[in-house]
């Protein structure tokens, strides 16, 4: 025991000793941290630019330009009289939305002639696109409704039947689960599970290739012939630093008064999983490839993809086969999946029993080969040994 504290004191020193794993554990969970925070922290998207082309001039259009501006969503930056060139303007200046009100479209309405407003909706970035296109439809939705009951009590029917002949049923949404559309709550679980992730690869994916490279490794072989010996000498100084890392990654939703439970024994029990299935997996690839800098190749291979994969923004189930079993392979996939779970809809251990079974399932996989490998250099470092002190 008196060996094995003095082998861990010497592993902290050799952790504290590389600038870039320090960089890598602490500032970049601060620094993405603190980025997709202030990214999203506005939550949701306001005066999105839109062009009206008004070719009624009427005091209809007016009303309907006032009330497209009164929305927080999307703001008229252009009014014109005739359709000339948008196309031509959209480099520089990039219109959500051109809205185009016909000529005698007042009159059309009065006539009951049915008349159509064309909406066309820049759908470059699909998100500003579906912000901007159900604003636009709540706005006119509503200018809709309200003439044709205008039109119904001006022939004489008493205002509640006149609602109640346009609308004789009704049909309310409630949103709940992040009831606002916030992409601060949506995206930022995201990229800190990538995040987190991508820390614990490039971490643990030194640990033995830099032993292997400077010939610490041997030294420790010889002192000690137990995989297990050498495996908790290397992930308990990292689980400590990990631990310290995801309270401060907690701390972030709490500061940003983001609203999901993560002190709680469901996410302990999650995110503990989710870093040992993580730490084995860097630590196999950094006994198996024992050079740092391939290493560290090989797990962003991995890591790089992982969110896109991950199902997060879009579901598994619209992937191909194929690429949904490569993302079964990656830990984050399953640790969003359960995050969710307990993060939005307040689930059980019971809910993510899936997810930490795979997770676990890599964690004791990979940790038995990671022993098996160590094992093996342990034997071939001795056997080396042997044979310089005979000769």
């Amino acid at each position: 025991m008196k060996n094995f504290i003095t082998h861990i004191k010497t592993e902290f020193a050799r952790i504290f000793s590389n600038p870039v794993v320090m960089l890598i554990f602490f500032a970049a969970p601060l620094l993405y941290g603190v980025l997709s925070a202030n990214i999203y922290k506005k939550g949701k998207l306001t005066e999105l630019p839109v062009v009206i082309i008004d070719e009624d001039h009427s005091a209809m259009s007016s009303k309907i330009i006032d009330a497209l501006n009164d929305n927080e969503t999307i703001r008229v930056a252009k009014v014109q009289f005739e359709a000339g060139n948008i196309a031509a303007e959209m480099p520089s200046k990039e219109y959500i939305a051109v809205i185009s009100i016909p000529e005698n479209f007042e009159s059309a309405i009065l006539q009951k002639k049915y008349p159509e407003i064309l909406i066309d909706v820049n759908t470059a970035n699909l998100v500003t696109a579906n912000f901007a296109s159900r604003a636009i439809q709540t706005v006119l939705g509503t200018l809709n409704a309200g003439i044709e009951i205008e039109s119904l009590k001006k022939g004489g029917m008493d205002d509640n039947t006149a609602r109640q002949r346009f609308e004789p049923f009704r049909a309310t949404y409630t949103r709940f689960y992040n009831p606002s559309g916030n992409y601060l709550e949506l995206m930022f679980p995201g990229v800190l599970g990538t995040v987190m992730q991508q820390i614990i690869f490039l971490g643990l994916g030194l640990v033995f290739a830099r032993d292997l490279e400077d010939g610490y490794f041997k030294k420790l072989a010889l002192k000690n012939k137990s995989a297990v010996y050498h495996i908790l000498l290397k992930g308990i100084p990292f689980t400590i630093l990990t631990s310290i890392v995801w309270l401060m990654v907690g701390c972030f939703f709490l500061f940003y008064k983001i609203d999901m439970p993560v002190f709680r024994k469901e996410m302990i029990v999650l995110v503990t999983v989710f870093s040992l299935a993580c730490m084995f997996i860097a630590m196999l690839v950094s006994i198996i490839i024992p050079n740092q800098l391939k290493a560290t190749e090989v797990l962003m291979v991995v890591a790089t993809p992982s969110f896109l994969l991950s199902g997060y923004t879009w579901p598994l189930e619209g992937m191909p086969v194929l690429i949904q079993q490569i993302a079964n392979m990656i830990p984050v996939t399953h640790f969003l999946q359960a995050f969710r779970k307990i993060g939005i809809y307040h689930g059980t251990l019971a809910d993510i029993y899936p997810q930490l079974k795979a997770l676990s399932i890599m964690a004791v996989t990979c940790m038995v080969l990671l022993a098996l490998i160590i094992k093996i250099k342990i034997i071939k470092a001795n056997r080396k040994q042997n044979r310089l002190t005979a000769v």
